[in-house]
């Protein structure tokens, strides 16, 4: 069969917001797919070293009885 043209649906308001959501979906998964190549790893996360290191934790003791 030849290339036929799909005949003209009119879309209704919720065909054309789900439309729109999966375009904006589309653009944003490609973005992030080329800046994702970067280096840094697969950690998304935007908070690094939230913590210090655990060796500086403090450590309270009690005293001995004397």
């Amino acid at each position: 069969m030849a290339d036929t043209p799909e005949p003209e649906v009119s879309e209704t308001p919720e065909d054309e917001m789900k439309r729109k959501f999966r375009e904006a979906l589309e653009r944003k998964r490609n973005q992030g797919a080329g800046s994702g190549a970067g280096g840094r790893g697969g950690d998304p996360s935007k908070i690094h070293g939230a913590h210090g290191p655990a060796a500086s934790k403090r450590s309270f003791r009690r005293k001995s009885g004397g």
